[in-house]
């Protein structure tokens, strides 16, 4: 086990990612507010232009999840720990914006805010298995071993991803077919016109991921850290007990 300080020399990095996120927005909110409504959905179009990017992006963060996890287990640093917690919190806030964002094009498209689709199903377990996963991290008191049972979890809720994304073509519902087609022949569903919007907020969500990443697992660093700290305080004061109960019992 590797334990990292939460000190380090000043970072530039993260303030850029805020700065870069804000004015992504900024860009994101333009284009998305002046596309033209579209000739079947009018503007709840605009709709997916948040739905969309944050989908994709509970993918990313669920895989940052496992990957972080895998790091932890093959090099036993803490940071890595650090980084899948921060991830599966990002995944699940993602993931709430996702199904509130369908929900809010449901109702107007559909008649109700929600159906047991494959894709929304699979969707609301991503937040159960996620949402267990946070729950037992915060059972486990000792590091190492919470660490490495979160990484395992991690690791297999990422099976989760494809499975969601291949939802609407396994069993098919209501919910329409994937935004971007990757296998087979790759296909944009969506008109041309909204794809350089799409695309917009993609950029804007995934640096929004890396910027709240960093800052998470900051504080989680400075928790550690302080978590150390107690740690090493409690030590002589053991030592001191034990001296005197072996004392006592001579």
């Amino acid at each position: 086990m590797t334990y990292t300080s939460a000190s380090s020399p000043a970072d530039r990095l993260t303030p850029l990612l805020g700065w870069a996120t804000a004015l992504s927005l900024l860009v994101t909110l333009y284009l998305g507010l002046g596309a033209p409504p579209d000739q079947n959905q009018g503007v709840l179009v605009r709709l997916l232009f948040v739905h969309v990017p944050a989908a994709w992006l509970s993918y990313l963060a669920y895989f940052g999840t496992g990957l972080f996890g895998l790091l932890y287990l093959l090099k036993r640093n803490l940071r890595y720990d650090r980084l899948a917690l921060a991830s599966a919190e990002l995944g699940v806030l993602f993931t709430v914006s996702t199904l509130v964002g369908g929900m809010l094009w449901a109702k107007p498209t559909w008649g109700t805010y929600w159906v047991w689709d494959a894709r929304l199903t699979t969707t609301a377990l991503s937040l159960v298995i996620y949402g267990g996963y946070l729950l037992i991290r915060s059972l486990i008191d000792e590091r190492d071993r919470r660490a490495r049972v979160a990484a395992v979890i991690g690791l297999m809720g990422t099976l989760y991803v494809p499975v969601n994304y291949m939802a609407v073509e396994w069993w098919r519902g209501v919910h329409q077919t994937q935004t971007l087609k990757l296998l087979g022949s790759p296909d944009f569903a969506a008109s041309p016109i909204y794809g350089w919007i799409l695309l917009a907020g993609v950029v804007t969500f995934t640096l929004m991921y890396l910027y709240l990443l960093r800052v998470r697992a900051k504080i989680a660093a400075l928790a550690d850290a302080r978590e150390e700290d107690e740690l090493m305080a409690e030590l002589p004061a053991q030592a001191t007990h034990d001296l005197e109960v072996a004392r006592g019992s001579s």
